[in-house]
């Protein structure tokens, strides 16, 4: 086929098709956006690629961080009926309304943001096709800011004649944790006028523009906008107009970059008016010069007097530096003159008098001083006022800190000279710690310092204002004071952790909130948290998880929890969501919580910590259904090999088990011995008493079946008769590891021999036997009666141990081998055989650990026939034998005389050969003696009692007498 074919056929299979779908696609604004509190805010949401009518519908929804899996519905375009109770009013009064800019694109209006419109917001278009293909609906997060932003500017009234300068100073400051960008503006509002004009703006990108009637005087130098440290900023205008009359005022807004790298203005403030007012040169009038006095000449050239007209019939005379000898009446000439020609007055005209009194400086003078921060926490500014009423001349002014902890002493902050010079003083020029300082002269008579940051409870104090007023080389001096305190930012600071479910299931979700309270207002304040946590299984040490820092940037610590972790922030409280739980996330968490000084937040020094008490989270992991046959059972083998079943009943498809094996002695107050175990990986662990080489090859663990387990006893013998029982567990892999879910315990298996002979005649009886340390002992076991031909017979020697599993001490094998399973006692043991039958064991020298019960296991083994293997005929165990060790005998020399015959006995010999006799004559003079000191005392006593019963009857008669 060739291409062109290919082609029809291509486009025919397209025909055949119809026309293709688009895919609907629902775009929101990118975030994360931060908007400050109280702003207007807007949300934009478009859709594409929908087939329906050309106007679309949306639907707004929040999901709140404190339940950001619950959706809380907020506006629609279509159904009246949609928002929720709390979002209701504000969408009827339309704090909250939706703005159509198309039919597929819309607006969310948020008029005044509040703390709690903080989240992640859904724009939802319900679908208007005749399938569903696509996204409808998108999400975006938005975070409520304080509005830090503030800018002021001391109100004037100002009057200047044309040509002359002038420089307003705005203060503008701002404390956003976000990265932001300021803009400073300059405007002009003339008459009834209410768009203002555009003066000069230094705008978010540092860039000068100056408005369109104020270009080309930018361009000339007349026009400037300088700043002066961090937070002033001074307009100068140079060579003012009739034009620039009006109010003026300055406006500063606050940028963000929004994650869509556009710039939104997030805050705007505006300063408070300076009214200015401009007259022209030739309204000036120069009649003081007319005054008949050459001082008032003087004067006047000093520019000490001045006279202007601001209208056409308005004069005015203004005196500056008022002296004493300025008190009089004041009275004003007016002429009338004729213009054509000469000049020469056509009539003239006298005002009424003013009277003018002046008093003495300083009399009328007043100062005052205050504070609007009496009581802050460090980090907080300090402002202070200090007020000069009915200062006439010049004033400068000094302010002092009296430190309370060195009384006496004070230290210069700031001051301001006469024509306005500012300094300030060596504890004070450093800006990075407290800040850039700043002493305005608000108006005339009031000047205030502000001092951006303070460094500690040192800050605290009086503050002192001293005020000098200056006046012809007389001057005035007044001086007030201020208190203030200052309180460490750690002193009242707290964190409280809760977590409204302690337990959770393998899983699910828990969130753990860290409530944050001091004295201050934190919403302010710089904080940082840090998540701590202390495993329980096992037990390990504190470790951090994750540490979000004022600026929004977090920092992961385990890096494995950031894909199922989520921070976030509401008001004071800080909030660790945590997804899909694991046992590994059970323990003991912790908050703690840092707060910075905001001019000392880059150098990464908190003011201020707090550790909050101490929350356990459980994880409880998925319930076990295992279940394990617990019906006790018995085995009886007639051979040398057994087998122990452990079945499980009940258990899932996907879970390991592992099974550990236990052994129950026949005593009835006997402990279980675990004998083996086989982990969920089969990987084996033998218990202490089955730990030997000899022990290990003989029981072994293995798996019979899906759901059956086994245990198996090779070459068992009567040593292995006992009760068996098995604890399986059931392992489960749950993501980062291995955990167990429960366990079941088997029934008990009891093992019997089955033998073909009744049991050998031996002695059942239990009894005592002493011996003294270091002497032998003989324990018997013999058997009676006879052998018959062609048997043998084996013994085994035991020695009882309570609560475990008895210890073999020697065997007697069939062929006369001896064996010693403990072979650190095989020097002292001996099996002398006087006879055929006699299998007494005999301890060559007891000790005192020696002591216990004992007992011997006989066995009869015959051939099966000729050449044949040997098989166990029958099986007796003796009774018990308790050996007591008594300390050794007190061994004096018994001599024997020289003139006895051999093999004699004599009295004396016959004393020191029975041991209770020796005794008996050696302690028998000490218990006499003994005796015979008791009955002196009882004499004694009874002595001294008549005595003085006779010397009392004697003193009685004396006195009767």
């Amino acid at each position: 086929m060739g291409l062109a074919q290919c082609l029809a056929a291509a486009f025919l299979f397209l025909l055949l098709l119809g026309p293709t779908t688009a895919q609907r696609v629902v775009t929101v604004q990118e975030g994360p956006l931060y908007r400050v509190r109280g702003s207007h805010v807007t949300l934009w949401c478009k859709v594409s690629g929908y087939q329906g009518p050309a106007e679309q519908n949306f639907q707004w929804s929040i999901y709140l961080p404190s339940a950001p899996e619950r959706e809380v519905q907020i506006v629609s375009t279509v159904d009246p009926s949609f928002p929720y109770a709390i979002y209701t009013q504000r969408v009827r009064s339309r704090g909250i309304f939706v703005e159509r800019l198309q039919g597929d694109a819309v607006l969310l209006h948020i008029t005044e943001l509040q703390d709690r419109d903080a989240g992640q917001y859904e724009c939802h278009t319900p679908n208007t096709d005749e399938r569903y293909f696509g996204s409808y609906s998108a999400k975006t997060n938005l975070s409520v800011i304080p509005d830090t932003l503030s800018a002021s500017m001391a109100p004037q009234a100002l009057t200047l004649v044309e040509g002359d300068a002038v420089e307003l100073t705005c203060e503008v400051s701002k404390s956003t944790v976000q990265h932001t960008h300021l803009s400073v503006g300059w405007y002009l509002l003339q008459g009834a006028e209410h768009r203002p004009k555009e003066i000069l703006t230094l705008s978010k990108d540092f860039i000068l523009k100056p408005g369109p009637s104020y270009e080309q005087r930018f361009l000339e130098g007349d026009v400037q906008l300088n700043r002066v440290g961090n937070t002033t900023y001074k307009l100068l205008l140079r060579g003012v107009k009739p034009s620039d009359q009006g109010q003026l005022y300055c406006e500063a807004a606050e940028w963000i970059e929004d994650p869509d790298e556009t710039w939104k203005d997030i805050s705007c403030k505006e300063t408070e008016r300076t009214w200015l007012a401009v007259v022209s040169q030739g309204e000036v009038l120069h009649e003081v010069k007319q005054l008949q006095e050459e001082e008032y000449e003087e004067r006047a050239k000093l520019g000490q007097l001045r006279a202007f007209k601001p209208s056409n019939a308005v004069y005015v005379l203004t005196i500056f530096e008022v002296g004493l000898k300025d008190k009089g009446t004041y009275r004003c000439s007016v002429s009338e003159m004729k213009t054509h020609g000469d000049l020469h007055s056509i009539q003239a005209n006298v005002s009424s008098g003013i009277q003018v009194n002046v008093k003495p400086i300083g009399s009328h003078v007043r100062l005052s001083v205050s504070t609007s921060t009496p009581r802050v926490t460090v980090g907080d500014p300090l402002i202070l006022q200090c007020e000069v009423q009915g200062a006439t001349g010049p004033v400068s002014l000094r302010w002092w800190h009296l430190p309370p902890q060195q009384p006496g002493h004070r230290v210069l902050v700031a001051a301001m000279e006469q024509d306005g010079t500012r300094s300030l003083g060596s504890a004070y020029r450093d800006g990075g710690t407290r800040g850039s300082l700043r002493l305005e002269k608000e108006s005339p008579g009031t000047f205030t310092l502000v001092i951006p940051s303070t460094l500690g409870e040192d800050d605290g104090g009086q503050y002192r204002c001293e005020a000098t007023q200056w006046s012809r080389g007389r001057n005035w001096t007044g001086k007030g004071e201020a208190a203030v305190t200052v309180s460490s930012m750690g002193l009242s600071l707290h964190a409280t952790l809760r977590s409204r479910v302690p337990t959770v299931s393998y899983g699910q979700s828990f969130e753990l909130f860290c409530q944050v309270n001091a004295s201050y207002t934190l919403e302010e304040v710089p904080a940082s948290v840090r998540w701590l946590f202390q495993p329980s299984r096992p037990t390990g040490p504190l470790q951090e998880l994750v540490q979000g820092f004022p600026g929004g940037t977090v920092v992961w610590a385990q890096p494995q929890l950031q894909r199922k972790a989520q921070l976030s922030k509401a008001g004071t409280s800080f909030r660790l969501h945590i997804h899909s739980a694991l046992p590994a996330d059970e323990g003991t968490y912790r908050c703690e919580v840092e707060v910075w000084r905001r001019n000392t937040l880059a150098l990464g020094q908190p003011a201020a910590s707090t550790s909050s008490n101490a929350v356990e989270i459980k994880v409880v992991l998925p319930e076990s259904k295992l279940r394990v046959a617990a019906k006790d059972g018995s085995v009886e083998i007639a051979s040398s090999n057994a087998a122990i079943d452990c079945r499980v009943v009940l258990a899932p498809n996907n879970s390991q088990f592992a099974v550990t094996w236990y052994f129950l002695p026949p005593l009835a107050d006997a402990t279980p011995l675990q004998i083996v175990r086989a982990n969920y990986d089969s990987v084996l662990e033998y218990g202490s008493e089955f730990s030997s080489p000899a022990q290990k090859s003989r029981f072994l663990s293995q798996r019979a079946s899906s759901n059956i387990f086994q245990l198996q006893i090779l070459s068992a013998d009567l040593r292995d008769w006992g009760r068996y029982y098995c604890v399986v567990e059931e392992w489960l892999w749950l993501v980062d590891g291995w955990y167990k879910l429960g366990e079941g315990t088997s029934g008990r298996t009891t093992l019997k021999f089955k033998l073909p002979e009744g049991e050998p005649e031996v002695e059942k009886s239990n009894h005592s036997i002493s011996a003294r340390e270091g002497e032998e002992a003989t324990l018997p076991c013999r058997l009676q009666g006879a052998l018959p031909p062609g048997t043998h017979l084996s013994a085994t020697w035991f020695r009882a141990e309570s609560g475990g599993r008895d210890s073999a001490l020697l065997t007697l094998r069939r062929d006369g081998s001896v064996e010693y399973p403990q072979q650190r006692r095989a020097a002292g043991l001996y099996l002398r055989r006087p006879s055929a039958g006699d299998f007494s064991l005999t301890l060559g020298s007891v000790q005192g650990p020696d002591a216990g019960a004992y007992y011997c296991q006989l066995q009869k083994w015959q051939r099966q026939g000729e050449g044949r293997d040997w098989a166990l005929r029958a099986s007796a165990r003796s009774g018990y034998i308790q050996l007591t060790a008594a300390p050794p005998a007190l061994e004096l020399p018994c001599p024997k005389p020289a003139w006895v015959p051999s093999g004699e006995s004599t009295v004396l010999s016959r004393i020191c050969s029975s041991p209770p006799l020796l005794n008996f004559i050696l302690y028998l003079p000490l218990i006499l003696i003994l005796l015979l000191a008791l009955a002196v005392f009882c004499w004694y006593c009874k002595f001294r009692k008549s005595k003085k019963s006779n010397t009392t009857g004697w003193m009685m008669e004396l006195e009767g007498n």
